[in-house]
């Protein structure tokens, strides 16, 4: 979304941005070119203050003559879309980036699928999370399809024909992203590569226990656990090979961002994955939960590394031909200006872009 907000036409759309909360990593990048920013404070849904931020949102929209609302994500489509609606903006668009997680609530989801009944558009980043807003109830008429984007310059693809030693996944340490099922399959790698070494990037509830997890395995030397970093691209770029053993996914920036690094992909096929890799031709899709499966996919590579930089290679051409950024805001901005000239929405002139 912030890449979004960023790169929009200043010469045909003016972005305001909404928010819940300032002073997060992204607000620099988020406001550069903004118009505005204004702050909606929520503690959570069920206190009176929540009726009063969707009531001043609408007042806001008002006052900057919104002419298209884009929410980004669940607290945002709850909070922004009845308030959109209420302010009687023309085009209400909502996102939905993720298929079912623990992370949401029942009644988070199911406040979710209300705020949806007050959209013209919801706009899934990939079939997966359109064929989850259906199970949802939201009709087919409102449904988009507009996957993730990547920025392929940031990325270095520098040429792999080397063996295979290091292995890196980028993910959030919640239950959703299958670290287990990588930490098992490295206790079957280890044994026969004595020079392999897993990396994991990004941090989360599940960080104490997956480390204990390796110490009780003794891999404590060979398993390593980054954090959060601001150097992803280089960390894939010292890479030979990325894996993402994911129960649930729609469209993962992880997995962008690997093709886009030319690094080969090793993937569970769940969601929206196979809607970026095709097994065999830019990476490998192994099922989830499956230590030994996702193992023997990893070694497959280890012994054929000349068949690895050739599915990296492939990888990359990929997201350069179908998922760069350019062609996610072209497709938005498509979006925005058939909404806008379509008649079922309104007659009414201009097209200002408020962004929550």
């Amino acid at each position: 979304m912030v890449e979004l907000m960023r790169r929009l036409d200043r010469r045909e759309f003016e972005v305001h941005v909404a928010c819940v909360h300032r002073g997060g990593a992204l607000e620099a990048s988020a406001l550069e070119g903004a118009a505005s920013i204004a702050r909606f404070p929520l503690v959570g849904f069920g206190r009176p203050s929540a009726v009063q931020q969707v009531l001043a949102f609408a007042r806001w929209c008002r006052r900057i003559d919104a002419q298209v609302v884009h929410t980004c994500e669940l607290y945002s489509n709850i909070l922004g879309l009845p308030g959109a609606a209420l302010a009687g903006v023309r085009v209400r668009v909502a996102n939905r980036r993720e298929l079912v997680t623990p992370v949401k609530s029942r009644a988070h989801l199911t406040a979710q699928r209300f705020a949806y009944k007050a959209a013209h558009l919801v706009v899934a980043n990939s079939s997966a999370a359109a064929s989850q807003l259906r199970l949802e109830g939201v009709p087919d008429a409102k449904i988009r399809v507009i996957p993730n984007g990547v920025d392929c310059q940031l990325f270095a693809a520098p040429p792999r024909v080397g063996p295979i030693r290091r292995i890196v996944t980028v993910a959030n340490l919640r239950a959703e992203k299958g670290h287990d099922t990588l930490i098992s399959a490295a206790s079957l790698l280890f044994d026969r590569h004595h020079d392999l070494e897993i990396c994991f990037v990004g941090d989360g509830p599940l960080r104490a226990s997956l480390v204990r997890q390796v110490n009780l395995r003794g891999m404590r030397s060979r398993v390593r656990f980054l954090g959060e970093r601001p150097d992803v691209p280089d960390q894939l770029a010292a890479a030979d090979l990325f894996v993402l053993p994911s129960r649930t996914e729609a469209c993962p920036n992880g997995v962008l961002e690997a093709m886009a690094s030319g690094l080969p992909v090793v993937a569970s096929r769940v969601g929206g994955i196979p809607e970026l890799i095709e097994s065999g031709s830019d990476g490998v899709l192994v099922p989830p939960d499956s230590p030994h499966e996702l193992a023997n996919a990893i070694e497959s590579l280890i012994e054929r590394p000349d068949f690895a930089a050739a599915l990296g290679r492939a990888a990359r051409a990929k997201a350069e031909e179908r998922f760069a950024f350019e062609r996610m805001i072209e497709s938005f901005e498509r979006l925005y200006r058939s909404a806008l000239d379509d008649q079922a929405f309104s007659t009414e002139p201009g097209r200002e872009l408020a962004a929550s």
